[in-house]
């Protein structure tokens, strides 16, 4: 079986579900172009937990998380069925780490289905989302991607969704074409320099210390599943990004494919 590639995706605005424009082509282009995935997992900035979880629902709930826009958007569906196999799976490479199973409390919100109706629009391979356990260092999110790397040789595709720059506070929510921020150029340039580093550790498992990284980052949750597609990288694969930009002076549309 051919080696996937492992994808981190800016998923930026809800709206992008809606609209055609060059980041969800490229994510269109990618669907089409990579080799059909038989199980998908998902890592999304908008599931941060205590303790690492996995969706176990056969058939996972299309979460709605957010407010304020067109009821086009509210009542759009991702009805993808679930996975026991790959939850086993999971579970199974990350024995030490005591991973829990939600059985429908929690389903595929935007972070996951808005990509995934764009790469995948039939919703007819099975999705899986593990959550992103936010009691544990950058250090283990990586690691947790390492363990995870035997999945790529499986036929699963798995999936990061967040944004390398994710200051909401900050943003031009009025102008998308907004003048990026210098301190976003900076902390998403760095991030790009760094992709194909082989230092242990990782520069970029600790760029959140820098002061732009910490600017660009007022919480985690946005940039940790990045980590978990570096950690996936086996030897000197390349690591390349399809699509970037950035909205609003302070949303980076990064991503970045490994393999």
């Amino acid at each position: 079986m051919k080696r996937l590639p492992a994808l981190f995706a800016g998923h930026g605005s809800p709206m992008n579900v809606l609209e055609t424009n060059r980041y969800t082509e490229t994510w269109r282009q990618l669907g089409e172009q990579m080799p059909r995935p038989s199980a998908i997992l998902v890592i999304s900035a908008h599931w941060y937990t205590q303790g690492a979880w996995l969706t176990s629902a056969a058939h996972p709930r299309t979460i709605h998380d957010f407010r304020g826009f067109p009821p086009a958007l509210h009542e759009t569906e991702y009805p993808a069925p679930g996975s026991s196999e790959l939850v086993a799976r999971v579970k199974d490479l990350l024995s030490d780490d005591n991973i829990g199973e939600d059985h429908g409390e929690w389903g595929l919100d935007h972070g996951s289905w808005g990509i995934l109706v764009k790469m995948y629009p039939d919703a007819d391979i099975p999705v899986v989302q593990l959550s992103l356990d936010g009691s544990k260092p950058a250090q283990w999110h990586y690691d947790t991607g390492r363990k995870l790397a035997a999945l790529r040789d499986e036929g699963v595709l798995v999936l990061g969704s967040g944004n390398v720059v994710h200051n909401l506070r900050e943003m031009d929510w009025q102008n998308a074409q907004a003048e990026p921020y210098p301190w976003a150029v900076s902390f998403n340039n760095f991030v790009r320099d760094n992709l194909e580093s082989d230092a242990r550790p990782h520069p970029l498992v600790n760029a959140l210390e820098r002061e732009d990284g910490k600017r660009s980052n007022p919480s985690p949750e946005h940039y940790l599943p990045l980590l978990y597609i570096l950690g996936m990288r086996q030897g000197s694969e390349p690591v390349t990004v399809p699509v970037d930009g950035i909205e609003s002076g302070s949303l980076s549309m990064l991503t970045v494919k490994v393999g």
